[in-house]
């Protein structure tokens, strides 16, 4: 992913967005002039990412502001819209703390709502390239300076972020050194976020890779191909458990297992303080379609249901480095990049 095509821009007076369900068999976008639009784009994932959530919480108040002027909106027509769009998505605080962060300028129109929207943006961006540096720093600083094997879970680059990325921002720095020999992409179902765009995300910044099936990745570890995971988070409560994709806890105990680095790399605004334990996180589960079918063909019995989590909550004592862009801490100790046996990764 470059720079090129960006995740969400304000227009002026909408917000475009890069619309993630068609990627990479189409890049299209969606302009959003009204509330009912965003949440639903929100809930569909055509944006997503914790990151990338902020900022669209963020505009999407600007967005609610230019409605309600347009529409005619009493004060508390207008709040009640914001308050969708800041609860459209429950599990990643970033959404929450964007729209938080833009209340203030409501009372002084939309324009000034997306002018600190805009400065959200611009943090965001310049806190991804901190996030890799110093992720990169950390990870070779143990490993030495030599190509690494990477494996990541479903998509924190560019695409679920205002620019960068945040775990594939360290990805990214690692290649620039030459350093990444090959990352490994679980393809992370249901929705392939994996597999879609995170693999043509470095498919696009020139980085080899492979797409794997979810399942496999514990055994890709446990075989000594893996040199480091780096996984990215929505939430990260206050003694470090951390909230992402689900599938992340069978990649975390692999490491362990392994003894290899899990290293968690997400902005600051994604750790919850008051938030003292994952036990609080609350996990969002999503339409049982996404698992019951495929391509609009429905794959499981008619009468058999479907469980959907989409988040799992990583215990502390398994990551062992949570990165963001004020610097590294070491969750957990024991886990040195390269620790575990090194194999010939497949071609």
């Amino acid at each position: 992913m470059t720079n090129d095509v960006p995740t969400l821009e304000w227009t002026g007076d909408a917000l475009r967005l890069l619309d993630q369900t068609v990627l990479p068999g189409r890049v299209e976008f969606l302009t959003v002039r009204d509330v009912d639009t965003l949440v639903d784009a929100i809930r569909r994932l055509v944006v997503r990412g914790a990151p990338a959530l902020g900022v669209a919480g963020a505009f999407g108040v600007a967005v609610a502001v230019s409605q309600a002027a347009r529409e005619g909106w009493d004060a508390a027509g207008r709040d009640a819209a914001i308050a969708r769009v800041r609860g459209a998505r429950p599990t990643a605080v970033n959404l929450a703390a964007g729209v938080d962060r833009v209340l203030p300028f409501v009372s002084r129109g939309a324009e000034a709502v997306a002018a600190e929207a805009q400065s959200l943006l611009d943090e965001d961006v310049r806190g991804n390239r901190a996030i890799g540096a110093f992720g990169a720093d950390w990870i070779l600083a143990r490993a030495g300076d030599r190509p690494l094997r990477v494996l990541t879970h479903c998509n924190a680059g560019a695409l679920a972020t205002a620019g960068w990325g945040t775990a594939l921002g360290v990805v990214r720095e690692l290649h620039d050194r030459g350093c990444v020999e090959l990352v490994y992409a679980d393809e992370t179902r249901p929705l392939l976020q994996g597999a879609r765009l995170t693999a043509w995300e470095l498919d696009q910044a020139g980085v080899p890779c492979l797409v794997q099936a979810d399942g496999a990745a514990p055994s890709t570890i446990l075989r000594g191909l893996v040199d480091v995971a780096v996984i990215g988070a929505d939430r990260i409560a206050a003694n470090g458990d951390t909230a992402n994709k689900i599938g992340s806890v069978g990649v975390a105990l692999a490491c362990r297992e392994a003894g290899i680095p899990l290293v968690v790399a997400a902005p600051w605004s994604t750790v919850d303080l008051a938030l003292p334990d994952g036990t609080g996180v609350p996990i969002e589960e999503r339409d049982a379609a996404e698992i019951l079918a495929w391509g609009g063909a429905r794959t499981a019995p008619e009468r058999v249901g479907a469980f959907n989590p989409a988040f799992d909550v990583t215990p502390a004592r398994l990551v062992t480095a949570l990165v963001t862009e004020t610097g590294v801490l070491e969750v957990s100790a024991g886990a040195t990049p390269g620790a575990a046996r090194r194999a010939a990764a497949p071609g």
